[in-house]
């Protein structure tokens, strides 16, 4: 199949699915376009900040990317083009963008309040903790990932000696550098449009010039080299500040600025992918089961549940509920900019889904022997060779690759900041009663609910897991993602329902998912249990461990799910 098929074919029923499904949803759930917003009635210009679409745009789309719609694509590659193309276009139409659209409608129809607390109001308070309870320690594995990755992006290479390596470090010095510098055009930026009323296509033009003087600078001159644990404990200091600081001056103009980067990266794969314009080597269809014969060589098993947990981020992800009605819905401008923030914003991203597809199935010859395996890599890989058989890029594939691995990086540091502030918000809901904020309550929970007092347990705890063992738990991240988008999706029928508005088109995608998980997480505890119990077994204490947090998402599941169905039940009577 040629790349520029699956590309143009893929698009076009993309940009359909938000013309008539996207607009047919907003006219069923009853948005109305210049609806008053909470980020205008409860400004307090810390955390609800009215923002500018394009602006909300960028943070909502850099918090949701990172590089999910690259990883699970690539990995889920292994079944075949067909399946994955299927599954990103339908899941992301009918599914994710549906379900991203949902939860930032329902939050900001809740005064800009998480999920937990539209469980609440429609469902129950019980309902409501455990959600919480599951969304935090999702969360707060987010945080520790992300926190690693980045460490181990920045940090310097030493010897068995103990000497540093400079020459190895140069890379992720460089990389360090950049995002430092970053930071700080970000503050600029922040400063210039909120506080000087500087005009924002004039400062975006300032912003996106400064951005590749940083990168100019950054590969040239690089002196920082810490180790990886130093460098963990600088990010944690760094998202402990991002998530008590008012938006306007580093969540907003840091995310809005970085999502060039994604828009850079994307319309140069698009220009490879076009000037190129490969057949690729990658088979339609595989089979059912797959039989290890790719990439690392580790099976990821049967297509269902695999394919429906491997590719979320590009096709739907219950993180993106937690931003959308998190970060997201404090900072809408006008309830209008809800369907192209959120709804749109998914669908952009099962683009760079399919781009991704095209990138390992350019190289499907390195990726299947295991030469080339990271996602990251193939991504890069692909791309920047395909870029470099167009005559006016030939000799650029270097660059490219470099360009592009810096993108993806810089979008785990997006990521992590976005998901410390949420985790923060989702720790002092769980203490508060419906409508109340951490300024209503005294005692024990006036302290709990603190924001400085909330981050710093949620930092601490990312950090301290980062630094240990995150990840022999980061296996199940998958599953209870999955898990967390099935609860976001009832959620939001729940409460539809409750408002008298049209909620059927949850239930199918609702049920699928809640199967997949169910699904995912028995054969988890099946195979832990399997290994933990076999002669001469290593590691047994992690296997357990995996397999007893499995059955305790199992049973959540399935308690919400009760719950909830018996809530939709009523409201049908």
């Amino acid at each position: 199949m040629n790349a520029v098929v699956i590309l143009l074919v893929g698009v076009a029923v993309l940009v359909l699915g938000y013309l008539f499904y996207g607009k047919w949803l907003a006219e069923q759930w009853g948005v109305e376009p210049n609806r008053t917003t909470p980020a205008h009635e409860l400004e307090d210009g810390n955390d609800y900040v009215p923002a500018k679409a394009p602006v909300l745009m960028g943070h909502h789309f850099s918090s949701i990317a990172g590089a999910g719609p690259i990883n699970g694509p690539i990995q889920a590659a292994v079944f075949g083009w067909v399946p994955v193309m299927l599954w990103v276009l339908i899941g992301g139409i009918f599914f994710g963008a549906m379900h991203d659209f949902g939860a930032l409608f329902a939050s900001v129809r809740n005064k800009g309040q998480s999920i937990g607390e539209v469980i609440a109001t429609s469902i129950g308070s019980r309902a409501k903790k455990l959600f919480i309870i599951f969304s935090y320690l999702t969360l707060i594995l987010v945080v520790a990932a992300f926190a690693s990755i980045v460490a181990n992006t920045f940090k310097a290479t030493y010897d068995e000696a103990g000497v540093l390596d400079k020459a190895a470090s140069a890379a992720n010095a460089s990389t360090a550098m950049i995002s430092v510098l970053f930071i700080l055009i970000a503050i600029v930026f922040g400063l210039m449009v909120y506080r000087r009323n500087a005009s924002l296509a004039v400062s975006t033009i300032i912003g996106v010039a400064a951005i590749v003087a940083c990168m100019a600078i950054g590969l040239n001159f690089h002196p920082i080299y810490l180790s990886g644990n130093t460098w963990m404990i600088i990010v944690g200091i760094y998202i402990a500040i991002a998530s008590v600081t008012p938006v306007w001056i580093l969540l907003q103009p840091r995310d809005y600025l970085s999502s060039f980067l994604l828009y850079g990266m994307m319309i140069v794969a698009v220009v490879g992918i076009v000037g190129a314009h490969p057949a690729l080597e990658i088979p339609a269809f595989t089979g059912f089961v797959d039989k290890a014969t790719a990439g690392a060589g580790t099976s990821l098993g049967s297509l269902f549940p695999a394919l429906f947990v491997t590719i979320a981020c590009g096709a739907i992800s219950g993180f993106h509920s937690l931003v959308g009605s998190g970060t997201t819905a404090k900072q809408l401008d006008k309830e209008g900019d809800a369907k192209p923030i959120a709804y749109g914003g998914m669908l952009i991203e099962c683009g760079l889904a399919l781009i991704s597809l095209c990138a390992v199935g350019y190289i499907w010859k390195d990726y299947v022997p295991g030469g080339v395996t990271n996602p990251t890599q193939v991504f890069a890989t692909g791309i920047s060779r395909m870029c470099a058989t167009i005559p006016f890029l030939k000799g650029a594939e270097n660059v490219i690759y470099a360009m592009l691995i810096l993108a993806v990086s810089a979008f785990c540091l997006t990521s992590l900041d976005t998901a410390t502030r949420l985790a923060r918000y989702m720790f002092q809901e769980f203490w508060l009663e419906p409508g109340q904020t951490y300024k209503d309550v005294t005692g024990i929970k006036k302290t709990l609910t603190n924001p400085y007092v909330a981050t710093i347990i949620t930092v601490v705890l990312g950090i301290a897991l980062g630094m240990t063992g995150y990840s022999n738990i980061w296996p199940l991240f998958g599953a209870a993602n999955q898990l967390l988008a099935a609860l976001g999706l009832l959620a939001v029928a729940a409460w539809l329902g409750k408002m008298g508005r049209n909620n059927k088109m949850f239930l199918f995608p609702m049920a699928f998912m809640l199967v997949v998980t169910i699904v995912s997480l028995c054969q988890t505890i099946l195979t832990n249990f399997k290994n933990a119990t076999a002669a001469g077994a290593v590691g047994t204490g992690w296997m357990w461990t995996r397999a007893g947090i499995a059955v305790l998402l199992v049973i959540l599941a399935v308690v919400l799910a009760i719950e909830g169905i018996q809530t939709l039940t009523k409201q049908k009577k």
